[in-house]
């Protein structure tokens, strides 16, 4: 395991904010952004975003800084749709695509180049649907980021889903202990006995990615057709899928804060923002096929039902155990054969660490 430091320490909060969460990282889903206008704003502090839908119908991603003087352009979490960028503070005004519209008081000033101010433009990539930005403008190609995994996540075209359901979970733990508990069934049949009975906790098996990306699938028995209470679905089968996806969970750590779950009828998420060295922001999606969505009797507490007794099962172990790490009596303990995928993460992270050891 990771040294209890890792969980615990502010400082090395803040380091993960600046050289692990600057780099590519999910900031949320096209559809939060809908029509020409629809603005978001992601984050705070050094880790501001704005995400804006162009004229065009592109999403960018802004640095949710004002070049004037500095005030954000919207708060953290602030949602709004309009056909321009405007700062609360001073009213400077820029178009959808970043370029300064106005900067009142600046006309007359033969000096002033309005082309010289325009919003400081991130990198963005809309994988799928969902919406990832490199802050830092110097990770890796993203091709290399989703390395392996567009084989996996492709068939079920999760872009043509429509997000049906959103839950938002406050939980007092690290965002890694979250992580670790995803990537592992070990625990199963401890604290989830709903899932077990669905799902052997000792079936499927990890996979090899190239990319940032890790993660295994998991069998269900032959009775269940997807993930809920019953074992039954209230949707219908993604098309286009084969036996194996048709009978298996695939179960995804998009590193370093989305973790996707593909189910044969619906594609899950688990979007993690980082609050504290010990809170952490967690927003769970539930995405189904439109043929499922139009049907007049479709309900989709047959998975959000499942998942939100599942998750919170998991949120109460996360939380057990940041309470437990905060001891100064707790040491890294050993990881079990079934907890390969926790060591495949865990690894990651310490491959980071060594890289900024510098620091």
């Amino acid at each position: 395991m990771l040294p209890r430091e890792a969980y615990v320490d502010p400082g090395v909060f803040e380091w993960e904010k600046r050289n692990i969460f600057n780099g590519w990282h999910c900031v949320g889903h096209a559809s939060d952004l809908d029509g020409i206008g629809a603005q978001r704003a992601v984050g705070s502090g050094a880790n501001g975003i704005l995400l804006v839908r162009g004229d065009d119908g592109a999403v960018r991603a802004f640095a949710n800084v004002c070049r004037h003087r500095g005030h954000e352009l919207m708060a953290c979490g602030a949602k709004n749709k309009r056909r321009g960028i405007v700062c609360p503070y001073h009213a400077w005004s820029y178009k959808l695509d970043g370029s300064l519209r106005n900067a009142p008081g600046f006309d007359a000033h033969d000096g002033f180049d309005p082309g010289q101010f325009g919003l400081s433009e991130l990198r963005l990539v809309d994988w799928h649907g969902w919406l990832f930005v490199d802050p830092s403008g110097e990770d890796a190609d993203f091709a290399e980021h989703v390395a392996g995994t567009e084989e996996i996540v492709g068939p079920y075209r999760p872009e043509n889903l429509t997000v049906v359901t959103r839950h938002s979970y406050e939980l007092a733990t690290n965002w890694k202990v979250i992580v670790e508990n995803y990537q592992e069934c070990y625990h199963c049949p401890s604290i989830h006995p709903e899932l077990s009975r669905i799902s052997p906790p000792t079936s499927g098996e990890n996979v090899e990615l190239a990319g940032d990306w890790m993660g295994g699938w998991m069998s269900m028995i032959d009775e269940a057709e997807t993930m809920s209470l019953s074992g039954r679905s209230g949707g219908v089968a993604i098309k286009g899928l084969y036996e194996h996806e048709l009978r298996s969970v695939m179960y995804l750590v998009g590193y370093p804060n989305l973790l996707v779950s593909l189910h044969p009828d619906y594609v899950m998420t688990h979007r993690m923002t980082p609050l504290a060295v010990d809170r952490t922001h967690v927003e769970c999606a539930w995405a189904f096929p439109k043929e499922a969505v139009e049907k007049p009797d479709f309900d989709a507490g047959y998975a959000v039902d499942f998942w939100d007794l599942t998750n919170r099962q998991d949120w109460a172990a996360c939380e057990s155990v940041q309470r437990g790490l905060s001891s100064p009596h707790a040491q890294p303990g050993p990881l079990a054969p079934e907890e390969e995928g926790v060591y495949q993460f865990v690894t990651r992270v310490a491959k980071a660490y060594a890289a900024g050891a510098h620091e």
